[in-house]
């Protein structure tokens, strides 16, 4: 009997450990087609002729269609399972991926990146719900580290768009990234164990907003701050080094390389300094980076300073997502992907609706003021931080 729970549960630990590797890899793919693309924005940005202006109002497309997209994610998840969707929406985005490229004015891109941006919400949705399931299950911290990959990815995404760009096209640049990532991302897809209840069986009845956890509210504004900074650097770096310095606007793609970067890196140690200091401490310590980072980029400073300026930015906001997943997920064990999608409103709110007022503000002001307009939200978070705390956890919360 001994030994037949032993199997049992050396089986079951060989599985936990193939989900976590499986969705480490996953989280790595899926957004390399994103950092392609935003590392191509300066090109697309001169190809169409467009103002600061014209292209904030083209990057609304990817926001508008990502917040009514992530409407459905969650109900869609739990109807189909979140490995099917993940599965299903890898081609989906590798197309979409391709769109915005070929557009051929400031209308067509807003709906280019409108589909996109869907197709992206649907894969945030399932990947971090069934790393919170595994994080549960396993009763490890792994969230950091699977963002960690996702900025990874990113980074990748960019340094290879960053660099082949010019020899090869933005179209065939997009190719090389975006079909490799989706073939690689479908064959990982597929050998996902079954981690928690999945499909229509598990279906639950919608939650009046009384019902909702207070805590969901506090969490989904500190990230909705705090992925502000995140998109506005994840969009506006690489055309704040095309500015500031006289070189090819597909070489300034290396300002989002070295963002993606150092939030990787502040990822990758996220949750050793979670276990060591609990989540108060690093979302704290995290936003005072960010602010640190801002403060370079918009003082009187060498341009050197500049590349300082991402790096600290990279580690600031790296931290981040990864502590609200972890946080939502702990709330509740039935509504959790409801939870998920909730917060990656709030999340991809701040991430894709960001990027276009900063352009409002530059074009007006200069892209200085329109980062030094993210500081009061970064300053209210260090106080909406204390929301990110484990119940279970017996964190001191002041």
């Amino acid at each position: 009997m001994g030994a037949d729970l032993a199997k049992v549960a050396c089986m079951e630990h060989q599985t936990i450990r193939r989900g976590v590797y499986l969705i480490m890899a996953l989280f790595c793919l899926q957004p390399m087609a994103l950092g392609a693309w935003l590392a191509l924005i300066p090109y697309i940005k001169e190809t169409l002729q467009l103002t600061k202006f014209d292209l904030a109002i083209a990057l609304l497309g990817m926001p508008v269609a990502v917040l009514a997209a992530l409407q459905f994610a969650g109900g869609l998840s739990t109807r189909i399972g979140v490995r099917r969707l993940v599965l299903a929406t890898f081609p989906l985005q590798c197309l979409a991926a391709f769109l915005p490229l070929i557009a051929g004015s400031q209308l067509i891109l807003f709906f280019a990146l409108g589909a996109f941006g869907a197709t992206h919400a649907f894969m945030e949705v399932g990947l971090n719900v069934y790393a919170g399931r595994i994080e549960k299950k396993a009763r490890a911290h792994i969230m950091n580290r699977c963002h960690g990959f996702w900025a990874l990815g990113l980074m990748i995404g960019s340094f290879v768009a960053t660099s082949g760009a010019g020899e090869l096209g933005s179209v065939r640049i997009m190719a090389v990234v975006a079909v490799v990532s989706t073939v690689v991302g479908m064959l990982a897809a597929r050998r996902l164990p079954k981690m928690g209840e999945e499909g229509a069986e598990h279906v639950v009845p919608r939650r009046k907003l009384s019902q909702m956890p207070p805590a969901l509210l506090a969490i989904g504004g500190f990230m909705l701050l705090v992925t502000l900074a995140e998109g506005a650097m994840s969009d506006w770096s690489a055309v704040y080094l095309s500015e500031r310095q006289s070189i090819e606007v597909a070489e300034a793609g290396i300002a989002v390389t070295i963002f993606a970067g150092f939030m990787a890196f502040g990822r990758f140690c996220g949750d050793w300094l979670k276990q060591r200091f609990g989540a108060l401490v690093l979302a704290r310590g995290s936003v005072m980076f960010a602010l640190a980072g801002l403060a370079c980029l918009i003082g009187p400073l060498p341009l050197v300073f500049s590349f300082v300026g991402f790096a600290l930015l990279g580690v600031g906001v790296a931290s981040g997502y990864p502590l609200g997943v972890s946080a939502v997920a702990a709330l509740d064990d039935t509504h959790e992907a409801a939870n998920v999608a909730i917060m990656s409103t709030c999340a991809l709110a701040g991430f894709l609706v960001g990027p276009p007022v900063i352009g409002f503000l530059a074009d007006a002001y200069g892209l200085k003021f329109g980062f030094a307009a993210i500081i009061p939200g970064l300053i209210a978070c260090l106080f909406l931080a204390r929301w990110l705390i484990p119940p279970e956890s017996g964190e001191e919360s002041r």
